[in-house]
């Protein structure tokens, strides 16, 4: 009835007014009016449908456009964090810290000594352990100090030792010539300027270099150096020298018992008598000179000369004490060849020696050494490397004495000779350049009891 209606109204509104009312309509007409109608009607209501999920996808877009502007205005401000950062790191990074030209270093040593008869004297030791610090304040300047612990503990009643090895500024005046000043080592011999573990072979350092050449030897002092066009290097310098006061005359037993002793006690010439810059007595200066020639690839020749009035023994007056020494070294392929001779002087033992008749430890007027090594590069894979070596050598603490009975001679005192002759034999082992694993045999020709079997650990860095 009511779609009817609404057909009425739709033919009198199109101008029919003779089949306005329900009554006159055709019912044909009606009812296509009708369809119509339903289909206009079904039309609107897909309209207002698709008018719906339009505004709701309109809604649903601005909600994420208004997110995504949202994550844009904050990943904007984040890139401008991230750079506002990144420059301030640049600035800081640009802007010089004394940290920079800080440089850290160090050295150490383990060691296993076991005598092949004296097997109570098997010792285990920390040799050693060196920290560095060095600074450079410029191109031209640095600085440099190593701090040393030996044997692990140092105190009183501990065998160990703690000391400055090192203390010195460098200066280079022109790229050939520089200015040394402190406590530096010396340039004699071929392990004193570099006694890191890794640069010599054997558990130990050689006797000759440590006896004869009382390596670590440092003094205070200073000293110009230089090097040439012609692969010469030069170095010459004023120290401080020798306190033979502490020679120990009065020793009633053996200073030393074993290669490890010998080694370790200080019972050489110079080893006894140098001061390690310890309150040092310096009212004489010595003096040394130093010259290496570099000129041929592989081969290092060279030699010093070190002299000076000592501070002398009571009674003796002046006393001069003077070493010298020549080295070589020379790396064909994959040999390394070396061979050294150092010999030493007192002045005035005699007087000094007279004041001590019988003594077990007189104080010697000459000392030498010498020693021929031959290392060869066995194998190497990757950063392995195995290298076997030999050394023969000879020293002697005494060679000569003034001012003693003449019959005196080591073996009457019943205490080990100051001289032999010693082969060494053994293995380098390198993990890599800075870490090394040692193992040697050392067989004594003299003093037969120190022969023995060493095993060793070396690192630097």
């Amino acid at each position: 009835m009511k779609r009817t209606m609404i057909a009425a109204a739709v033919l009198a509104a199109v101008g029919t007014p003779a089949l306005a009312a329900p009554g006159n309509a055709s019912p044909v007409v009606v009812q296509q009016l009708e369809r119509r109608i339903d289909d206009m009607a079904s039309q609107l209501d897909a309209l207002k449908a698709e008018l719906k999920a339009m505004k709701a996808q309109n809604t649903a877009l601005a909600t994420q456009q208004q997110t995504q502007a949202r994550q844009q205005a904050d990943q904007t401000a984040q890139v401008a964090q991230l750079q506002a950062s990144q420059e301030s790191l640049q600035q800081v990074a640009a802007k010089p810290s004394p940290l920079d030209n800080l440089s850290v270093f160090g050295y150490g040593e383990i060691n296993y000594s076991r005598p092949t008869r004296n097997t109570n004297d098997t010792r285990a030791d920390i040799g050693r352990a060196v920290f560095g610090f060095g600074y450079r304040f410029d191109e031209k300047t640095r600085f440099a100090s190593e701090f040393e612990v030996e044997h692990a503990i140092a105190s009183s009643s501990d065998p160990g030792e703690f000391e400055v090895e090192q203390f010195y500024v460098d200066h280079m005046f022109t790229p050939k010539v520089g200015m040394t000043a402190g406590l530096f080592l010396m340039p004699v011999g071929l392990i004193n300027e570099h006694h890191e573990p890794t640069a010599y072979y054997g558990v130990y350092r050689n006797f000759v270099e440590t006896l004869i050449i009382p390596s670590t030897w440092r003094e205070g002092g200073f000293a110009l150096h230089g090097n040439t066009d012609i692969g010469l290097d030069w170095n010459v310098g004023l120290t401080t020298g020798l306190d033979l006061a502490k020679w120990n005359f009065a020793t009633q037993t053996p200073l030393y018992n074993s290669a490890l002793e010998l080694q370790t006690n200080s019972v050489a010439p110079m080893q006894a008598t140098h001061q390690e810059m310890a309150l040092a007595n310096a009212k004489n200066a010595s003096q040394y000179v130093s010259l290496n020639y570099r000129g041929v690839p592989g081969m290092l020749l060279g030699g010093s000369v070190f002299t000076g009035n000592a501070n002398p023994a009571p009674g003796a007056g002046s006393q001069r004490a003077t070493l010298w020494e020549t080295h070589a070294r020379w790396t064909p392929g994959k040999w390394d060849l070396s061979a050294l001779y150092a010999q030493g002087s007192i002045s005035n033992t005699a007087k000094v020696n007279a004041q001590f008749p019988g003594t077990a430890n007189p104080m010697p007027a000459s000392f030498y050494g010498w020693y021929l090594q031959a290392a060869y590069s066995l194998w190497q894979h990757g950063s392995y490397r195995a290298v076997p070596f030999a050394r023969y050598e000879r020293y002697n603490m005494g060679a000569k004495y003034d001012g003693i009975a003449p019959d005196f001679s080591a073996q009457a005192t019943g205490f080990p000779k100051p001289y032999d002759t010693v082969w060494t034999a053994g293995l380098n082992f390198y993990l890599n350049p800075n870490v090394v694993f040692k193992v040697d045999y050392q067989r004594f020709r003299t003093n037969r009891d120190f022969s023995r079997f060493d095993l060793g650990l070396g690192v630097y860095f």
